[in-house]
């Protein structure tokens, strides 16, 4: 049976937390950010959680992650 290639642009932007969620970053913090209120851009720091719906996908792109 042949190895699964990674998707190497999901796995730079995707990873698994211990309990086996995956996690993200959060989108909308590069630039324009003088129109986003401080406690909008606090929150975008954060990490985010894919959802139930789109994990299946993700999954599949990075089947080795650990």
């Amino acid at each position: 049976m042949p190895k699964i290639k990674t998707n190497r642009g999901a796995a730079k932007r995707f990873s698994l937390t211990s309990s086996g969620k995956i996690k993200h970053k959060k989108n909308y913090t590069s630039h324009i950010l003088t129109k986003k209120s401080t406690s909008r851009k606090r929150g975008l720091r954060q990490v985010g959680f894919i959802s139930k719906a789109d994990e299946k996908n993700v999954r599949e792109l990075i089947p080795y992650a650990k």
